[in-house]
């Protein structure tokens, strides 16, 4: 199976894919609450419940939106950029 078929085919259970990578969530924290002891905790706020869970979940959406913003920033671009005339005079002269 290829890359696309395996997009494609997650894209249409979405649903699915969602409740399952929700599941997955609450097992972690669930396991983060009652599997993991935070007496050797360093820190007032490592002794929150599932507090690396959520830490590290709120992470990774803080890079996701960065990467978007820094990609809407310029890196993504029309795929006819290149094939644009530009507007300058054909004599060379920029405004």
């Amino acid at each position: 199976m290829n890359l696309v078929k395996l997009i494609q085919f997650l894209r249409d259970r979405l649903k699915t894919v969602t409740l399952v990578g929700i599941a997955v969530l609450v097992l972690l924290a669930l396991a983060d609450i009652f599997l993991v002891s935070n007496d050797e905790a360093h820190t007032p706020v490592e002794h929150i419940p599932a507090f690396w869970s959520i830490f590290g979940f709120a992470a990774c959406v803080v890079i996701i939106l960065l990467s978007k913003w820094f990609g809407h920033l310029g890196i993504m671009t029309r795929e006819d950029y290149y094939e644009e005339e530009p507007s300058r005079t054909k004599e060379g002269h920029h405004d």
